[in-house]
């Protein structure tokens, strides 16, 4: 069997792999996620009990229980470019013989739901709605590097909205899990999301820098295709899915929507909302 390069799967001294400095018996099968590292510990002080932690950067994870179910909850950090690491090295914690450096024959799929915050586009998504996201369009370049398959359909989406918005490349539009969504989301909002690779002019404000198009939150906003339009906006969800096509693990994206960009209305109790959001969520994980 072919080897992994030491230069393209790097692990640490201890055997870990190198961002998440954790090896494999670290994690369990259901993973929630987080961007904000002081996320995990609020989600994990309703665990019955945390067996493991580890923190390295903005990578921070707890593994324990709740009410008897082996969970895994994880920090990113902002951004699709650390999506790209994280769901990379969590793969080949399951997937890799690290110790060989070779693909396993079984493959494990995980189940990874991310719980984040989110801004809504559209103004009948109203503030402190609770978020599934059916798809995901990434409005960055990251899919340019990997082998992407999409369906006629979200190929569709990607083209008119580089069309739309005039970016010089394709952006990816990705389905997320239908089982997860069934399980998790089944009196949720359902709604499409917009992966913005900044916070910023990506997602149309000016402070001091001038944007490159005054125009673009609106071609998000106007944008339909048959019933299809984007309902919220955020920076990691299009990676996730994109990631979870490619490497085979279900994933779903679950936002606390905070503000409304049309009415320009910000959650007056935005703590709550998170918080109904996570217990939702370790109730029907």
């Amino acid at each position: 069997m072919t080897q992994i390069p030491k230069t393209d799967l790097i692990l640490n001294p201890d055997g870990s792999v190198y961002h998440l400095h954790l090896k494999p018996e670290d994690i369990s099968d259901t993973i929630i996620t987080v961007g904000d590292p002081r996320r995990v510990e609020s989600i994990t002080n309703a665990f019955d009990h945390v067996d493991f932690k580890k923190e390295y950067r903005e990578f921070v994870t707890h593994r324990g229980t709740f009410q008897g179910k082996e969970l895994t909850v994880m920090s990113t950090g902002m951004g699709t470019d650390n999506i790209d690491i994280f769901l990379t090295e969590l793969d080949a914690l399951v997937n890799v013989d690290l110790k060989t450096r070779t693909i396993k024959e079984e493959k494990t799929n995980l189940n990874i739901v991310r719980v984040g915050t989110s801004g809504s586009m559209q103004e009948d998504v109203s503030v402190g709605t609770l978020l599934a996201s059916e798809y995901a369009v990434g409005l960055d370049s990251l899919m340019c590097y990997y082998d992407l398959t999409q369906t006629e359909f979200e190929n569709s989406v990607s083209l008119e909205l580089q069309s739309a918005t005039g970016l010089p490349f394709k952006p990816y539009c990705v389905s997320g899990s239908v089982d997860l969504k069934e399980k998790l989301a089944f009196d949720m909002t359902t709604g499409n999301t917009a992966t913005c690779p900044g916070f910023y002019g990506p997602q149309g404000r000016t402070v001091r820098a001038k944007n490159a198009s005054s125009s673009f939150m609106d071609s998000l906003n106007g944008y339909r295709n048959g019933n299809f339009r984007l309902d919220n906006f955020e920076m990691e969800t299009a990676a996730y899915y994109a990631f979870g096509r490619l490497l085979g693990h279900e994933v779903l994206s679950l936002n606390a929507i905070l503000a409304n960009r049309v009415t320009h209305e910000f959650s007056a109790q935005p703590g709550r909302v998170v918080k109904d959001l996570i217990q939702k969520t370790l109730e029907r994980i």
